[in-house]
C-alpha cells in the first residue's frame, strides 16, 4: 500500500463529518472515493493533504506514519493534488505556472529558463500534449489548464496525485483528453486517487471505488464487479429507478418573452417564449453563448437591443436588482464566485436576495432569518443542518442547494438554472430535477441550461438548441434526440 488512512475523524464546529474511516490505496491503481456530497470525500482529501487537520487517527505513507499539519508537508513526501478550482496563474506562461514555487535557477540567483522550457516540454509531450511552454495560461483552455496542473504536480516528482472532480467544468472532448491523461499516468506507474460524480467514467478509468455516505466509509469495491446501479445504491442507500422525475402539468400562459434580443452589435437576434406548466431546456457546446444570454436576461450584463416580457408585461431590466423585482431568479454555474458570500452562514446566505421579507419594522428579525433557512435546509436536505457554518465549509452539492435555496426565497415567477447539477451527486441531482418538477407544478417558469444532453433530454419539455450566440433549434421532447441536437449544436440543422 502507499497510503493508509486508519479511523480518520475530523469535525467543524461541533459537527463530525468524518467517523473514523479507514481506506487503503495501493501502489500504482486508479483508486476512486464516491458518494454524495457532504459524504466527506473532499474533507479527506484536505485532511490527507494538510489543508485541515485530522482530530484522530493515523496517516500512514509506504507503511509509515506521516504527519501532515501544512500542505508543502504532503508534497515533500509525493502527494500532489489538483483541486475543482484550479490553482493557477492566468497571467503567467505554462513553464511559469509549472515551476512556480519550485524554480530552477542557475548556480548564481538567476531563473534557467532554458531548462524549465526544456523540462515544461518534456512534462507536457509525457501527458500526450505539445504545447508552447511560453504560451500564456489565459489563453489555453480549461482542460489544457487542467493538464498543466497535472504537469505541475508531476514535476515535483509526485508519486500519488489526488484529482477533485477533474471533467466537471470540462466540455465532452476535453474530458475525453483527461480521462486518457489519467490512462497514460496510470501506465506510468502513477497512483490516482479520483473524485467525481460522472459513474461511466468512474466505471471506464478505475481499479477500486471506496464509497462514503454522511461521513462513514460504507464499502470498498472491485470497479470491474459493480454495475453503475450498484454504485448508487451504496452511494445513497436506495435504488433510483427514475433518474429523471417526470411533472405533472401541461404548458399553460406565457411567462416570459424574449423580443429582437443581440448581446452586441454583432451578434443574431434573438426570440424565443418561456411558459408556466413546462420546463424550457437550452443546450449547445461550449461557448454557444447559453450563459451570455441568461446573464443578459438578468441584467448582469449589458445588451444592444431587446425587450423583455414577463407576464405579458415589459421589463425593463439594467441589473440584477430590476430582474428580481421582475420576479426572475438566476442560479448561477459560478456559485463559489457568484451564487455564494462564501465566508457568510447559511442564514446569510439564505436571506440575502430577499431581506425585506425578514424584515418586521424596518428591521431585521434574526428569529426569521433562522427559521427561513432551517426551512430550506429541511426540505432540500442540505447537509450538515447547521444554519449557522460557513458556507464555505459545506460541499459543492451543499453549496448549490444553498444557492437554490436562496433564489426559491424571492418566490420568483420564473427560475433560469445554469449547469444546475455541475459537480453534485446522482442523488443530489434528483432531488434537483424533483424541486423544479415541484416549481412549474406551482405555477412558476423554469429555464434549464445543460451541457449534459441526457439530463437535458430527460427534464426538459421543450429544447432550445444554440450555436456560435443564435437559436438554431427548437425542438418538442418527443422529437429531440442527442444526434439532432448535436447537428443544431454545430450548425447543422
Amino acid at each position: 500500500m502507499i497510503l493508509e488512512l486508519e479511523k480518520i475523524s475530523k469535525s467543524f464546529t461541533g459537527v463530525q463529518v468524518l467517523h473514523e474511516i479507514d481506506i487503503d490505496v495501493k501502489s500504482g491503481e486508479v483508486h476512486v472515493l464516491l458518494g454524495e456530497n457532504g459524504a466527506g470525500k473532499s474533507t479527506i482529501i484536505k485532511t490527507i493533504t494538510g489543508a485541515y487537520t485530522k482530530d484522530s487517527g493515523k496517516i500512514l505513507w509506504k507503511g509509515k506514519e506521516l504527519i501532515v499539519s501544512k500542505p508543502s508537508d504532503s508534497i515533500d513526501v509525493g502527494i500532489g493534488t489538483i483541486y475543482q478550482e484550479l490553482n493557477l496563474v492566468p497571467e503567467l506562461s505554462l513553464m511559469e505556472n509549472i515551476f512556480l514555487g519550485n524554480e530552477k535557477k542557475t548556480k548564481g540567483l538567476f531563473l534557467n529558463r532554458e531548462i524549465m522550457k526544456k523540462e515544461a516540454k518534456n512534462l507536457m509531450e509525457r501527458l500526450g500534449q505539445k504545447i508552447d511552454p511560453d504560451v500564456l495560461v489565459q489563453d489555453l483552455g480549461v482542460g489544457q489548464q487542467q493538464l498543466v496542473e497535472i504537469a505541475k504536480a508531476l514535476s515535483l516528482n509526485c508519486e500519488l496525485i489526488i484529482m477533485d472532480e477533474p471533467t466537471s467544468s470540462l466540455s465532452e472532448g476535453e474530458a475525453e483528453q483527461l480521462l486518457l491523461t489519467v490512462e497514460r499516468l496510470k501506465e506510468q506507474g502513477i497512483t490516482i486517487i479520483y473524485i467525481s460524480h460522472r459513474l461511466e467514467e468512474i466505471k471506464r478509468i478505475s481499479d477500486r471505488i471506496t464509497v462514503l455516505r454522511d461521513g462513514f466509509k460504507v464499502k470498498t469495491v472491485e470497479t470491474k464487479e459493480t454495475t453503475i446501479d450498484q454504485m448508487i445504491s451504496l452511494m445513497v442507500g436506495r435504488d433510483l429507478d427514475n433518474k429523471f422525475p417526470q411533472h405533472n402539468t401541461v404548458r399553460g400562459e406565457e411567462i416570459l418573452r424574449v423580443k429582437d434580443f443581440k448581446l452586441d452589435k454583432d451578434s443574431p437576434t434573438i426570440n424565443f417564449s418561456a411558459y408556466k406548466g413546462e420546463i424550457l431546456g437550452i443546450s449547445g457546446l461550449v461557448g454557444a453563448g447559453r450563459t451570455e444570454l441568461a446573464r443578459a436576461i438578468f441584467g448582469a450584463d449589458p445588451i444592444e437591443s431587446g425587450e423583455i416580457y414577463i407576464n405579458n408585461k415589459k421589463c425593463v431590466i439594467k441589473k440584477p436588482i430590476d430582474a428580481i423585482k421582475a420576479g426572475l431568479a438566476f442560479i448561477t454555474e459560478d456559485r463559489k464566485a457568484e451564487g455564494l458570500f462564501l465566508d457568510q452562514s447559511v442564514i446569510f446566505n439564505n436571506s440575502i436576495s430577499n431581506i425585506n421579507k425578514v424584515k418586521e419594522n424596518g428591521l431585521i428579525k434574526p428569529k426569521l432569518q433562522r427559521d427561513a433557512a432551517n426551512k430550506y435546509v429541511k426540505d432540500l436536505s442540505i447537509r450538515p443542518n447547521n444554519v449557522d457554518l460557513e458556507s464555505k465549509y459545506l460541499s459543492g452539492g451543499n453549496q448549490q442547494k444553498v444557492v437554490i435555496a436562496r433564489w426559491l426565497f424571492t418566490d420568483a415567477d420564473i427560475y433560469i438554472f445554469d449547469e444546475p447539477t455541475r459537480g453534485i451527486d446522482v442523488g443530489a441531482k434528483v432531488e434537483v430535477y424533483n424541486l423544479m418538477n415541484y416549481l412549474v407544478e406551482s405555477g412558476a417558469g423554469v429555464i434549464v441550461i445543460s451541457s449534459e444532453l441526457p439530463e437535458i433530454l430527460g427534464v426538459s419539455d421543450r429544447i432550445l438548441v444554440m450555436c456560435e450566440g443564435r437559436l438554431t433549434a427548437e425542438l418538442d421532447v418527443s422529437e429531440a434526440n442527442q444526434e439532432n441536437i448535436m447537428k443544431a449544436a454545430t450548425g447543422g440543422l
